[in-house]
Formats: C-alpha cells, structure tokens, sequence
C-alpha cells in the first residue's frame, strides 16, 4: 500500500541512524511495530488486578528438566 506522508525529516533522520536500518521506509515500518507492541504491552499491564486467579493451576506441571 503506497502512502504519502508529511514527516519531520530530522526526526526520520535520527530515526534512520539510531535504528541502523537502510531505508527510510525500512525505519517507518520498525517505529510503527514497536509503537504497536508497546501499546499491546501497556494493554496487558493494566489488566493486572482486575483478574482473578486459577487457583486449580499448577505452574509446575509446565516445567520439564
């Protein structure tokens, strides 16, 4: 999908150097998947609290040596 952006150059710039990426588009792509998992993240973390507990769940069962 072919988008045209207005985006602050020296910002896409910065972006470009400190992400180490070849391209501009490259860099977009990269800053647009970690704004989408940190929002992800933040949407988990606020769920702590709210739910209760499987008190028939056993950690240990999961773990092998």
């Amino acid at each position: 999908m072919s988008t045209n952006l207005a985006i602050d150059d020296s910002l896409l710039d910065e972006a470009l150097k400190l992400s180490g990426l070849q391209t501009k588009k490259e860099t977009v792509d990269l800053a647009l998947k970690e704004f989408v998992h940190k929002r992800k993240q933040q949407e988990i973390i606020g769920l702590f609290g709210k739910m209760d507990p499987d008190p028939g769940y056993n950690y240990k069962e999961g773990r092998t040596r």
